[in-house]
């Protein structure tokens, strides 16, 4: 390798989501006007309450929202359950349609998300919310939907985690938007039973239990044990229905890693056409090609680093579940009769002292290093850092004692510095995440029916949307992201329409148990059409 090589930074590569004029729509069917009184069967609905996490709330685009709240699929069953003496079902608004929250005058939680025209991507609002941690809804009290947003498993049966102090912990033990509902019990599930249901649904619980591992690439977080989990949900359940004659839906959990935050970006995103990678993959290739013998020495040829210049090449990312040949890269390079002519390649000396630190360098960067597979899943931001020029990595070269040249040669994203593990989930980590939801689908479906309780294979639905799509009237919804109309714009909660279909899940659920007629009765179910599948940036 000749000292005049020349590196072009690869910051040109952001993988946006374009917008696709795709049209959705089935051909409308006209049928008769259905005239048949609705009736509730054995259920009571005159005191609904609805128990859950983000899903329930009417979380969207990133945010809770007025809008948002206003389509959250407990909303739409509360006026189907209010043509059969159903009450008013009272939530605890927003202050706008921005969403999120400020604190001490800076925003604390991020508002919504909208569609960026111009750019073909999701893209925040830049306005300031006006809702304020820990000041109390303004439609206060008597709340009907406890949907909240972030809410684990245990946090239902967790003292004080409606408490404004909470929030000021570090780590903080009080959720901020149920704090805003200014609860007078220590639990958010006494808080719950208080309201005395005569009805209620529970939905996406153990959800959160296994997302916040599953955003952060298994990086940070954790999932929750099976044994914490059945154990809340144990008295989630019997604290909701402590009798027979209690009646409700309850729901179970999807794979989360079948939404688009997981399956929008591929794993092979390196386009030997793009100008800022093309040109540079016979140089990326003579350098791996370096260290592919070094993998091949050492045991693991797995492991090589190959780009193609015909088709689309998967990433580079760091595995940290692999054993780390650190120390063998560094004593496999250091006794190659060939290392010091790579080194001098790049231009650098070829002293003892130099070589040991190009060994030490190339074995920290690349001791865990593989490209990625299809089983592995790169979160949805990671679209946004692919092929760009990781500044703290060249700073660190940089004081090495690489020029400017290598140093960014060797820093951009996904490409010459392996990807880190907040922005993959390994093959290894989709799995406990998968096994995980599993075991809490398990004890939920056991619960519901033990109880005698309704209950909608949200699994299920969200795998057939996955696959097959879903057919909503005249729509047919997918996941697919911006263009399926089930999913919203963080890739993870539903649009408004999505929402809808839910709530006509759970309202055929609940005609199956207790004999109720929403799905064949005058207007018994939400209309597609009346739910849309995005908001304007200029709602807010």
């Amino acid at each position: 390798m000749k000292n005049t090589l020349k590196y072009t930074f690869l910051s040109a590569m952001f993988l946006g989501v374009v917008a696709c004029d795709v049209d959705n729509t089935l051909p409308e069917i006209t049928d008769p006007v259905n005239t048949i009184q609705l009736e509730s069967g054995s259920a009571d609905f005159s005191k609904y309450i609805s128990v859950g996490a983000s899903f329930t709330a009417g979380f969207t685009d990133g945010a809770l929202f007025k809008a948002g709240q206003e389509y959250s699929f407990p909303n739409t069953l509360a006026k189907k359950f209010a043509m059969v003496g159903g009450a008013e079902f009272n939530q605890p608004l927003m202050n706008d349609n921005i969403g999120g929250m400020v604190s001490g005058g800076a925003t604390a939680l991020d508002p919504r998300f909208y569609f960026n025209a111009l750019t073909g991507k999701p893209t925040r609002l830049t306005s300031t919310p006006t809702t304020v941690v820990g000041v109390p809804a303004t439609n206060a009290p008597n709340f009907m939907n406890y949907g909240i947003p972030g809410a684990k498993s245990f946090h239902f049966v967790a003292p004080g985690y409606g408490s404004a102090a909470g929030l000021a912990t570090v780590p903080a033990t009080a959720n901020p938007y149920f704090v805003r509902m200014s609860p007078a019990q220590s639990t958010l599930i006494a808080e719950v039973a208080s309201k005395q249901p005569t009805f209620f649904t529970l939905s996406e619980v153990g959800g959160n239990d296994v997302l916040d591992y599953a955003v952060a690439g298994g990086a940070s977080g954790s999932v929750t044990p099976t044994v914490l989990f059945d154990q809340a949900f144990g008295a989630i359940i019997n604290t909701l229905a402590p009798t027979a004659d209690k009646k409700g839906v309850v729901a179970n959990i999807p794979y989360i890693t079948s939404l688009p935050h997981f399956t929008t970006v591929p794993y092979k995103p390196l386009d030997p056409t793009n100008p800022s990678f093309g040109p540079q993959i016979p140089t990326l290739n003579n350098v791996f090609g370096a260290i592919n013998g070094v993998f091949t020495a050492i045991g693991v040829p797995e492991r090589s680093i190959v780009f193609s210049t015909t088709a689309a090449s998967a990433v580079v990312i760091k595995d940290e579940s692999l054993d780390n040949k650190t120390p063998q890269i560094i004593g496999a390079l250091m006794a190659s009769p060939t290392f010091p002519a790579f080194v001098a390649g790049f231009g650098l000396p070829t002293d003892p002292l130099t070589l040991q630190k190009v060994a030490g360098l190339l074995g920290s960067y690349y001791g865990q290093a593989r490209q990625a597979t299809a089983d592995d899943l790169l979160v949805l931001p990671s679209s946004g850092v692919i092929g760009t020029v990781n500044q703290n990595s060249v700073n660190f070269l940089l004081g090495q004692g690489l020029p400017p040249t290598l140093a960014g040669m060797f820093s951009a994203e996904g490409v010459s510095l392996p990807l880190e593990n907040k922005w993959v989930l390994t093959k290894t980590e989709v799995a406990e995440i998968k096994t995980a939801t599993d075991a809490y689908n398990t004890t939920i479906k056991a619960a519901a029916d033990a109880k005698g309780l309704a209950f909608v294979d949200f699994k299920a639905i969200l795998e057939q949307a996955s696959t097959t799509g879903l057919v909503f009237d005249e729509f047919n919804m997918s996941t697919s992201l911006v263009t399926g109309g089930l999913v919203s714009l963080d890739g993870i909660h539903l649009t408004s329409r999505g929402y809808a279909l839910m709530a006509n899940k759970m309202l055929e659920a609940i005609d199956a148990t207790y004999g109720s007629n929403f799905t064949k009765g005058k207007d018994g179910l939400a209309k597609a059409k009346d739910y849309p599948t995005n908001f304007s940036p200029t709602l807010q």
